[in-house]
């Protein structure tokens, strides 16, 4: 048996196609099987945005590896969202070097929505196992959103093969990919 799905491909990475990953988001919840999505946010601006606009229909984590904005912050607890700020990144830990630069092959929103949804399972925030929407962009904004599997950093290679990470879907990206 077949699935269809439909995946959004944008001409250039970046901030201008933050709505369109919101509406993607948005179709993906509406099929009811995924409560969670967690977005990349630095400032917090773009979470607080997907906390405004999702409030009611999911929980969402906002994750930052720096201090957010304080009014972003709170208009993320406003609308329901749960802040995570100056977190750690893993894949920027000693040894993971050749993991991570895999990551940024599908791009810089793909390599940090693997990130959000380790440092929110670490974190404790995540429920392990569970099929989660990840949202990031390249430099502000969002332009990738994919469905995995939360894992925690330690298990993203397992033995145990119910552990690991698992990409399910590639909901929007862009197809030119930008590195830095």
């Amino acid at each position: 048996m077949s699935v269809v799905k439909q995946t959004v491909y944008f001409k250039e990475p970046g901030p201008e196609n933050t709505d369109a990953v919101l509406d993607c988001v948005f179709r993906r919840i509406k099929e009811g099987d995924i409560k969670t999505v967690v977005v990349a946010s630095t400032s917090g601006e773009t979470g607080a945005k997907f906390a405004k606009s999702l409030n009611g229909l999911c929980n969402v984590i906002v994750v930052s590896h720096e201090e957010m904005k304080r009014e972003f912050k709170e208009e993320t607890l406003k609308f329901g969202g749960k802040p995570l700020d100056k977190t750690h990144l893993p894949l920027h830990a000693r040894g993971m070097d050749a993991i991570r630069n895999s990551f940024y092959t599908l791009g810089q929103g793909f390599k940090v929505c693997i990130e959000v949804v380790l440092i929110a399972s670490d974190l404790g925030a995540l429920n392990v196992g569970e099929d989660v929407i990840a949202v990031a962009g390249t430099g502000r904004g969002s332009d990738t959103a994919i469905v995995a599997k939360a894992c925690k950093t330690s298990d993203i290679f397992s033995r145990d093969k119910s552990k690991r990470l698992e990409i399910r879907e590639i909901l929007a990206m862009p197809l030119k990919k930008m590195w830095w």
